[in-house]
């Protein structure tokens, strides 16, 4: 998987722990998950080097935020 937050990939890692109480018990179910597939990674792109990704994520925040659907089906242009 692809993550523009380094701090969430180094955490799926266990190499940098999880401080905030409330966000353990999802670390900790998300780690459970992780250990049920033979092989995953977690690679960090910086933000800047997806900016396509990053746009389509805050359009899908605004869109439920208003009351929309929480997937949408986008096909490439070409």
């Amino acid at each position: 998987m692809l993550l523009d937050s380094k701090l969430i990939v180094e955490q799926l890692a266990g190499r940098w722990r999880v401080k905030d109480a409330k966000l353990i018990p999802l670390w900790e179910d998300a780690r459970r998950t992780l250990r049920g597939f033979d092989r995953w990674s977690a690679n960090h792109v910086p933000r800047a080097q997806n900016t396509l990704a990053d746009a389509l994520c805050n359009q899908a925040i605004d869109r439920v935020a208003a009351g929309g659907p929480a997937a949408v089906i986008v096909r490439p242009r070409g």
